[in-house]
């Protein structure tokens, strides 16, 4: 199967890539993340799966356009739900470019983290694979998540410390915040 694999990072792709057999299937990254901020962030990580896909020898299609004031302005009606809106972009947009670019299916690193939701992922990357006319090929690489982020640690890669919207980056400095507020208030 010729594969598009949209990859929200690299550390996410050695992962997923541990559950995908490569003698099957034709594996492209794809890169289309109009979520992450602030620029700096989105720039290293992308620059980190450049030299990563290089290394390995898989293909990269990006989309580098900086999308960061599309994604406030879809999320930002329903701050709430703002990673469920987040999911169904990137794979509504990675189902596009596979069939836009004749590969057999599709599939997205976001399906390794136990941070995401992981099943409602697959169940509407397999309602947008009939949408768009291109199949969704459904692998469960959580197994190898925190093997893959090992082996990228290892190999130099870039490893973020959130998710990467702006709004995963204020909750991860709240609960630092919080954290170190209680340990002084518990002090007096």
């Amino acid at each position: 199967m010729k594969l598009l694999l949209h990859v929200c990072c690299g550390p996410c792709m050695v992962g997923t890539l541990k559950a995908i057999d490569r003698n099957v299937h034709d594996v492209t990254a794809y890169w289309y993340n109009p979520n992450i901020h602030p620029y700096q962030e989105y720039k290293s990580r992308l620059n980190s799966l450049k030299e990563f896909v290089k290394e390995i020898n898989i293909p990269l299609v990006a989309d580098e356009e900086y999308g960061l004031r599309d994604f406030i302005r879809m999320v930002s009606d329903d701050l709430d739900n703002r990673c469920d809106k987040c999911y169904l972009d990137r794979l509504r947009q990675t189902a596009l470019k596979a069939k836009e670019l004749d590969f057999d299916g599709f599939t997205s690193t976001l399906l390794v983290s136990p941070y995401q939701k992981h099943e409602f992922i697959k169940a509407k990357a397999e309602e947008i694979a009939k949408e768009v006319g291109v199949a969704f090929y459904y692998v469960d690489p959580r197994p190898y998540f925190r093997e893959g982020n090992n082996e990228a640690r290892n190999m130099g890669q870039y490893m973020q410390k959130y998710c990467g919207c702006i709004f995963s980056e204020e909750e991860r400095y709240l609960k630092k915040y919080k954290k170190k507020s209680w340990k002084f208030s518990s002090c007096f």
